[in-house]
């Protein structure tokens, strides 16, 4: 594992002094699972993006009528959308 140096705050700095001392964990691997925490939902999009890129893309017109031949989407639905949401 790379070796880094990071700049924290001073009471950053003590908050992970005494948690690592309080579950006997290293401070490397409380801020490895923190890291990990916060990055995860960005690991999980980068996956699927990468498992989805070779899809083919759709232009926003192309897209609503394919949810209309889907049956997903209703002209109706469509009107009311513009007329309510996207006026403010």
């Amino acid at each position: 594992m790379p070796k880094i140096t990071l700049n924290l705050e001073d009471t950053i700095l003590k908050a992970l002094k005494l948690k690592a001392t309080e579950t006997n964990q290293s401070m490397s691997e409380l801020v490895n699972d923190a890291l990990k925490a916060s990055l995860q939902e960005d690991l999980e999009d980068i996956k699927f993006w990468e498992e989805r890129k070779g899809e083919d893309t759709y232009d926003y017109e192309e897209f609503v009528e394919l949810l209309k031949k889907d049956g997903v989407l209703y002209i109706k639905e469509i009107r009311y959308f513009f007329q309510t949401v996207c006026k403010a």
